[in-house]
């Protein structure tokens, strides 16, 4: 056996030596062998870059060290994820990142001081070509791309499908209450007032600002019917010249005037027959022809223009306006009798500011049909970005917000989207931000601190279950799998909560 030789060094004895040792030994090691390696702080400003990564300075712009030292990451670093190593202290170990200097393997990991706080965070390049070096991995990657991406032209050829027109020629709906994204107190009650709806044969009348989701909801209404498997027709009525809509809605005889279709036409009320006519801005509907509309809704009959028959028809009405109907009556505008045959089931959509909690949900699900329509990864909001989006008072509700992510995630060059490019896009908009929200979980509910609690204890616990669940969403950004793991529930149970808050 060799003997030790005594002049050799020795290893730490202690636990904090051979950490330091090894930690020591393992930075001198990666900015040895990798391609590059450089360090940030805590607000994410470049500290420090080895010899390695200053070759790739010119691919970035900059002449020389000084420029890109004292820089924030994402100025000098395009589509970088540092950031969020930052925020969240969770290290990155294998990536990919493509900016104008190539494409690189690259791993993140969080700096963290004796307390356990994260000061820092240090990028290492660990291959420069990947198309060379790890030709066999990027084949599998890029196999793996094309099948996502004929996942992706498949799904959306199936929705495709389902917006068009049956075989049979009758048009279904496209929605379910699981398409109206939110679990927030308001959201909640909102299905639940649809899905009695749902169950019942009388009009139903969708009150709300543009933008809230009354359409998808009034498709909703009739997928949960005993409807369900007639045709769901809707017209809107702000879209159709008045001259036009009485033809419209009742059909034209044969030859009923001079260029009239010899075989006639269908109208609306025709074309739903069995099913579900939905009525969208009832509140421009012409006087003219409201006495019409109501006598039809009362008889159940409907004349054809340039017809002297009567045709019986079965129609389930769903109307929808964004006015107030009861100003319009006020002011003659609307008639008072067609007002009360609508108004059997009034639904009040929330605007987006009365259910902040479900922005989160929301941005997620807009992401991926981005993405899914785009062709592109789904963009990702960043805290700062989150809770400017949670203060604005959305005027435009959810379609305003879905205009506002979509010119984010074309016009940024990374995924990562900050309140900065936001603010941007607001004011180009002409509308000045309203400042950040950061605890906007919950909303305040109508009653007071003792009548809350004078309610069944299902419909309480459901709510404070629902308020944790947009809690745990808020916090992860939306990602529902660590929502789900802090929760301590399965994936599919939380999609489950979702779907069917009740």
């Amino acid at each position: 056996m060799p003997l030790l030789n005594e002049d050799a060094p020795a290893l730490p004895m202690d636990a904090q030596g051979i950490l330091e040792l090894a930690a020591r030994s393992m930075f001198q090691l990666f900015s040895s062998v990798s391609q590059g390696m450089f360090l940030v702080d805590r607000s994410g400003r470049i500290v420090w870059v080895n010899e390695g990564y200053q070759r790739f300075l010119p691919a970035l712009g900059f002449s020389s060290v000084d420029q890109f030292v004292g820089r924030t990451v994402e100025e000098v670093i395009p589509n970088t994820q540092m950031r969020r190593v930052l925020e969240t202290g969770q290290p990155v170990l294998i990536d990919l990142l493509t900016n104008k200097a190539g494409t690189f393997v690259v791993s993140r990991i969080p700096l963290r001081d004796e307390a356990e706080r994260v000061i820092g965070a240090i990028g290492i390049v660990l291959f420069d070509h990947p198309e060379t070096t790890l030709q066999p991995l990027i084949g599998k990657f890029a196999l793996l791309q094309r099948d996502l991406d004929d996942a992706r032209r498949e799904l959306a050829s199936q929705r495709s499908r389902s917006l068009a027109v049956s075989g049979d020629g009758q048009r279904r709906a496209k929605y379910t209450f699981a398409s109206f994204v939110g679990s927030s107190p308001a959201a909640s009650e909102v299905k639940r007032q649809a899905r009695r709806a749902a169950q019942s044969s009388s009009p139903v009348l969708l009150l709300g600002e543009t933008g809230t989701g009354k359409e998808l909801l009034a498709h909703a209404i009739h997928a949960a019917s005993s409807r369900a498997s007639g045709p769901f027709v809707s017209v809107n009525i702000a879209a159709v010249p008045d001259t036009l809509l009485e033809a419209e809605f009742f059909g034209v005889a044969p030859g009923a005037y001079t260029g009239a279709d010899r075989k006639g036409r269908d109208g609306k009320f025709k074309l739903a027959d069995g099913g579900t006519l939905f009525l969208d801005e009832i509140g421009d509907m012409p006087q003219s022809l409201q006495a019409k509309l109501l006598r039809a809704l009362q008889e159940g009959e409907i004349e054809p223009l340039g017809s002297n028959k009567l045709v019986p028809f079965n129609v389930r009405v769903v109307a929808a306006t964004s006015r107030d109907l009861a100003a319009l009556v006020r002011d003659s505008r609307f008639r008072e009798d067609l007002f009360y045959r609508l108004h059997v089931l009034p639904v009040r959509v929330p605007p987006l500011r009365e259910r902040r909690s479900d922005i989160p949900a929301l941005v997620e699900v807009l992401g991926e049909d981005l993405a899914l329509r785009n062709g592109t990864a789904p963009p990702e909001l960043r805290p700062d970005a989150m809770a400017l989006l949670a203060g604005q008072p959305w005027r435009g509700n959810i379609r305003e917000l879905r205009n506002v992510l979509e010119q984010a995630a074309m016009r940024s060059d990374s995924q990562s989207i900050d309140a900065y490019q936001l603010e941007r896009i607001l004011r180009e908009a002409g509308v000045e931000p309203a400042a950040p929200v950061r605890d906007a979980l919950t909303e305040p509910g109508p009653l007071g601190d003792e009548q809350r609690y004078l309610r069944p204890l299902a419909e309480q616990v459901a709510e404070l279950e629902q308020r944790a669940i947009a809690a745990a969403l808020k916090a992860h950004g939306g990602n529902k799998q660590a929502t789900a793991r802090q929760l301590g529930i399965s994936r599919a149970t939380l999609y489950g909560r979702l779907e069917n808050p009740e």
